[in-house]
């Protein structure tokens, strides 16, 4: 298998050929699901292209919580098949699909109650446990642990001696959402799936009441394709009913938005080797381990504002700050904040008005000859979406299609990764880096860190670090921009890194050097380079104004004054 290189050549390669003939499935959206579904088809054997009206993951796969999680919270709800399914998912993520990307995090729940809750909460745990190991896929995280309050404070020393009267430590996973959504696509390409952002359908092809394409408009080039396809997925999750509007037919369930936001943190502000699960009146409170930061999230709340760019106001923040604040012992303040995000969950409507009682299963439809809708579910079960989502697609297709091999497929970076770790020392020494910078660039690339390493090798330049962001190397940027897709400034310090929420200014101090590093791959100018900034730092600080906001319609508002995209030349 080729590894895909996804640079503006292929990406006008894809566009043209997508044109060219017809496809067996056209997925409309290259989120986790979108991106997933792309896979599923083309290793079925499938002629599949995949478009999206801006960047890999730019929407809500960009901003979750990060976590690759069974969903402890729902064996409370009784929901049992849902935890089984994710559980299943994790373990295959963690030991097969995605080892380079995937890794396990722990987590301690504080008890605030003597006896019964132990029992109660000790039983939930076991039990998460022992159906992850029963499906064959959970004995690579080790198993929950009970504590004392003592051994609890020696373990997390952030807590204050009054906020728990013991506690319980387990094991979820964990991932960079935006990196492994990339690495989908380029999965998908590599096995022979045409790909292209910055790729808006802007309506649908019909013949009589069948579906039998999409416009596509190239953002970039502002050229119009249109794209032939036998069947259609609709994965454009908290868009989906904007998207069934341009068939003109109603759909058969209504998507709704849920607003988490969450905040960075530097990782000396709170004091702890483990992760934290809290919880709310709501729902659950997460402190996640987040290389030199941490993530504290997250809200649940309706949102029926801008979709693109959903804000976080102050009140969002403060609600955060609060509830974390009530069990540590030194309490975070805005000042510590370095970052802050917010995503939208798709929920499919239910009866309940409070968001976090929504459904968080998945539902396949097809409600209309040509066409299929996936919507709902959740980040660590997009594999299984991306099936049923197939599936309903091969029953509209006049002929016979192997069934899903995606349990069996790793993600392009995952051969040959362990070995290389294994080697990373020897590595270190033949490239001149040191062996933390070579650990670092293996858990993003996996096994392709090999050609990040020979960016470098042709250009020594390359090896030294970002000014003002010195987790990164130069040649991460520009192999973002040759071979991960990136188009844009935003792209680079928003998802293929995550500058933007990793520093205290935002990225913006980066911005400039990041964008003459992109410049010559991208064909840009001196002009484009300066716009490309402006645009950025105009972001940023539309972002930092939402959050000085009270409330989300004025922290909409004010996001919505940077501009959107930057036209190109």
């Amino acid at each position: 298998m080729r590894t895909a290189t996804l640079g503006p050549a292929e990406r006008a390669e894809s566009l043209a050929g997508m044109a060219d003939r017809e496809l067996d499935v056209l997925v409309v959206g290259a989120g986790v699901v979108g991106a997933g579904t792309a896979l599923d088809a083309v290793t079925r054997g499938l002629s599949t292209g995949l478009v999206e009206a801006r960047d890999w993951a730019s929407g809500t796969s960009s901003r979750s919580s990060k976590l690759i999680h069974g969903g402890l919270r729902y064996l409370e709800m009784l929901d049992f098949a849902l935890v089984r399914e994710a559980l299943k998912e994790r373990g295959l993520l963690l030991e097969r699909l995605a080892p380079h990307l995937v890794k396990p995090v722990p987590f301690l729940y504080p008890l605030q109650h003597k006896g019964w809750e132990r029992l109660y909460a000790g039983s939930g745990v076991a039990l998460y446990d022992a159906m992850s190991m029963s499906r064959g896929h959970g004995r690579g995280l080790p198993t929950h642990r009970h504590l004392t309050r003592r051994h609890a404070l020696r373990v997390a020393p952030c807590l204050k001696k009054d906020a728990l009267v013991g506690a319980m430590q387990y094991y979820d996973a964990q991932m960079d959402d935006a990196r492994y959504v990339a690495t989908l696509v380029r999965t998908a390409a590599a096995y022979g799936a045409k790909v292209a952002n910055r790729a808006k359908v802007t309506g649908f092809l019909r013949e009589g009441e069948r579906v039998v394409g999409a416009r596509v408009q190239d953002v970039e080039g502002g050229g119009e394709y249109e794209i032939r396809a036998k069947q259609i997925v609709n994965a454009t999750g908290v868009w989906t009913d904007d998207t069934q509007a341009m068939v003109g037919e109603r759909g058969q369930f209504h998507v709704r938005a849920s607003k988490g936001i969450h905040l960075v943190v530097p990782k000396d502000r709170i004091n702890s080797t483990t992760g934290l699960i809290l919880r709310t009146e709501k729902s659950v409170l997460f402190v996640i381990p987040w290389g030199r930061h941490w993530i504290v999230g997250t809200t649940d709340t309706d949102w029926d504002l801008d979709k693109a760019h959903p804000a976080a106001s102050s009140a969002d923040i403060d609600y955060l700050l609060e509830h974390v604040n009530s069990v540590l012992a030194v309490p975070l303040s805005r000042d510590d904040v370095q970052g802050v995000y917010a995503g939208l969950r798709p929920l499919l409507a239910g009866e309940s008005d409070a968001t976090s009682k929504l459904s968080r299963e998945h539902t396949v439809a097809h409600p209309a000859p040509g066409l299929v809708v996936v919507a709902g579910g959740k980040y660590t079960t997009y594999r299984v979406m991306a099936k049923d989502a197939v599936d309903e697609a091969v029953h509209g297709l006049d002929q016979r299609v192997a069934d899903c091999v995606t349990e069996d497929v790793p993600l392009v970076g995952a051969e040959g990764y362990k070995a290389m770790w294994n080697a990373r020392a020897r590595i270190a020494a033949r490239t001149g880096l040191h062996v933390v910078r070579v650990e670092h660039l293996l858990n993003r690339y996996g096994s392709l860190a090999e050609e990040v390493l020979d960016l470098v090798t042709a250009d020594p330049t390359l090896g030294a670090v970002l000014q003002g962001a010195d987790d990164y190397l130069r040649a991460e940027v520009v192999y973002a921009a040759s071979h991960e897709g990136a188009r844009h400034l935003d792209d680079v310090l928003t998802r293929r890194t995550r500058i933007s929420i990793e520093t205290f200014d935002r990225g913006t101090r980066s911005a400039r050097e990041c964008a003459e590093l992109m410049a010559p791959v991208l064909g840009w100018d001196k002009d484009q380079i300066e716009r490309e900034v402006q645009h950025y730092e105009k972001r940023v600080e539309a972002e930092r104004e939402s959050q000085r906001q009270p409330d989300d319609l004025t922290a909409d508002a004010a996001r919505l004054g940077a501009p959107d995209i930057v036209p190109l030349n």
